[in-house]
């Protein structure tokens, strides 16, 4: 016997963000959430994102054990300012029993058409900074910490309740030793010739939050084209700047700007946290936070995470005055390996940036769709 039952207090909420800890617990590529900026995400109080989005959080019981969890999310931005009658779901995980994983699922079906909303999909969060996707390649690799980890039975367990492929999404390396400052030095000295850009580099984490509401903007200007794209509002600015900027070694966040000091592009790149998470083991204290600072300043694998250009400026080499900046820091470095979060497979635009680097796409995954 199967029963679903919502989280709604604190411990029920912590059970929520917990079982994945259970789980998991013999796999060393799984790696674990901070247990409590976890459930800063899932605080009404504390996410922006509920001024205009509603989530509820199930978990699935079999004998009195928890074993699974899935989260029912409505995002009513999306719904309302473009149309897209979707109900999202993401956060879910199960034990491999197809029972598990269908009430979980229909649920979630169940909020949905109580909404008359069209189709559910998933695994998504709230917005394009949340993860994405089922993994369906590269199991045997650890999961960086913008990601979810998956055994491989997942995906039989979509199919298994007829979801289709909705999205696809690859994730790709490369050692640093590919990159060849020849493809981009000359070019981003004339580029700045040209349109009269400079750029804007960064030592303390302080010298970047007053262009960060700029580079929100222009996140959602440079992202806007993209499937699934919801838009990041003035009050959500805020929180993210709290959540992100402070975990990123200022000297990996590089602007390009015009002579009117307008913000043109941006890059955010990020130290490799998995393995220090993986040792933190889902609390920043007593010593969390020692292996999260380490990896902050000493990491030597890099995740390009946000790469952004201005729409009047795309398609004319702009990205090659980043790849320099980043090129010059990361020699200084000793930057080893450099990794990609999951990009569009149908996004041309980005793999072409990509393609003198000669990556290798070491995970796949997809999300997952069904009418209601």
């Amino acid at each position: 016997m199967i029963e679903i039952k919502e989280a709604i207090s604190k411990k029920e909420l912590k059970q929520f963000v917990k079982f994945p800890f259970k789980l998991y617990k013999d796999s060393k590529y799984w790696v674990p959430p901070i247990i409590s900026e976890e459930l800063k995400t899932f605080d009404k109080s504390e996410n922006p994102v509920f001024n205009d989005a509603e989530a509820r959080f199930f978990l699935a019981y079999k004998n009195g054990e928890i074993v699974g969890r899935i989260a029912a999310i409505v995002n009513w931005l999306e719904i309302k300012n473009q149309d897209i009658q979707k109900m999202r779901f993401g956060w879910f995980d199960f034990i491999d029993d197809l029972g598990v994983s269908k009430a979980l699922l229909d649920k979630v079906i169940e909020i949905g058409k109580s909404y008359n909303l069209k189709y559910n999909e998933g695994p998504v969060g709230f917005s394009n900074l949340d993860k994405v996707g089922v993994m369906t390649e590269g199991f045997d690799s650890i999961a960086p910490m913008i990601t979810w980890y998956n055994y491989p039975y997942y995906v039989e367990h979509y199919k298994a309740h007829g979801y289709k492929i909705e999205k696809e999404y690859s994730e790709s390396k490369f050692p640093f030793a590919n990159v060849k400052p020849e493809f981009f030095k000359k070019a981003q000295d004339l580029i700045k010739r040209r349109y009269k850009l400079k750029a804007k580099n960064f030592t303390k984490t302080i010298e970047v939050m007053p262009y960060a509401d700029r580079m929100f903007d222009l996140f959602n200007k440079s992202y806007s084209s993209l499937a699934s794209f919801v838009e990041i509002t003035d009050i959500q600015k805020e929180y993210f700047k709290k959540k992100f900027i402070s975990f990123i070694n200022p000297e990996y966040i590089k602007f390009v700007i015009d002579e009117n000091e307008n913000l043109v592009a941006f890059a955010i790149v990020m130290p490799r946290f998995a393995e220090a998470l993986q040792k933190a083991k889902g609390k920043l204290f007593p010593f969390g936070v020692f292996h999260i600072l380490k990896a902050k300043k000493h990491s030597k694998d890099v995740i390009f995470y946000l790469i952004g250009v201005h729409p009047d400026y795309q398609n004319k080499g702009v990205h090659a005055v980043v790849f320099n900046e980043m090129y010059e820091t990361f020699t200084k470095k000793g930057i080893e390996m450099c990794y990609r979060t999951p990009e569009l497979e149908d996004n041309e635009a980005i793999h072409k940036i990509w393609k003198h680097f000669d990556p290798v796409v070491y995970k796949r995954r997809k999300t997952f769709r069904k009418d209601l």
